[in-house]
């Protein structure tokens, strides 16, 4: 029978302890009390605060999105001619272009010995201008050298110095140079050759790129340095353009010399 009353006055004892606890207690002292729970009671939890962080993708990618320049050419004329930069940028794109074209073909042909340069005492000349170039056969490139037979031996070592893997044979002022056969280390070496050629047209960007921040940087008087600082800055983003072509040029004609 005294269970029995335990048990009925068990909620008016848990009321009784809890509400003295509370009394004494301020807004800010609640921070880590844990009122007594009583048996059958339940406490929810409260809800967790979540705080968002920014990826490492998202921050690169914001990172990466600098504002783009595209300064008035003409106003700042007196500083610098950023048309004649571009040309100049422009021009060591064409280069890499023509020296892939000359230089880095698979199929070797009559016209892909039109440019070798042939060093003589006299000069430096393309082969085209001293000898008749011409096929005799699919295999065999004929070079006759008789309007200038004393640059038969210069001509030669040109050819064998060349990057076509050629194997040139002279006989007399004629010069006969069999066509090399399509292998898979000669495809390699081209490739090679074509990403040395890439390098020295970003060798070439770079110091076009450097001279034209020099100028820039001593025309600094009479001009602002947010100007000076946003002229070096388009300077760099339209060299970073053609290095961009640059690599495209490379990644296609590797692509086309390995097949």
């Amino acid at each position: 029978m005294v269970l029995n009353h335990l048990n009925l006055l068990r909620p008016f004892l848990c009321q009784s302890l809890v509400r003295p606890a509370r009394s004494p207690l301020t807004v800010t002292s609640w921070v880590g009390f844990r009122p007594p729970i009583c048996p059958g009671t339940f406490l929810h939890p409260a809800p967790a605060c979540i705080r968002l962080y920014a990826t490492k993708k998202a921050k690169a990618k914001a990172k990466g999105q600098s504002a783009k320049v595209n300064i008035n050419s003409s106003l700042v004329e007196d500083i610098i001619s950023l048309d004649e930069v571009k040309e100049d940028m422009t021009a060591v794109l064409s280069a890499l272009k023509d020296e892939f074209t000359r230089n880095l073909s698979i199929r070797t042909s009559s016209g892909a010995l039109d440019h070798i340069v042939v060093t003589t005492q006299d000069g430096k000349f393309p082969l085209n201008q001293l000898g008749q170039i011409s096929m005799k056969s699919p295999q065999v490139i004929m070079v006759n050298m008789s309007s200038f037979p004393e640059a038969t031996a210069a001509a030669t070592r040109a050819l064998r110095e060349s990057s076509m893997n050629l194997n040139p044979e002279a006989d007399g002022t004629i010069i006969k140079v069999p066509v090399p056969k399509v292998t898979r280390e000669h495809r390699e070496n081209l490739a090679k050759l074509a990403k040395q050629f890439s390098n020295k047209a970003k060798d070439s960007l770079r110091r076009v790129r450097s001279n034209s921040v020099n100028q820039v940087k001593k025309a600094k008087e009479g001009h602002s340095e947010d100007t000076i600082r946003l002229v070096e800055k388009q300077i760099q983003q339209m060299a970073d353009n053609i290095a961009v072509e640059i690599d495209k040029q490379l990644a296609a004609k590797t692509k086309e010399l390995l097949g």
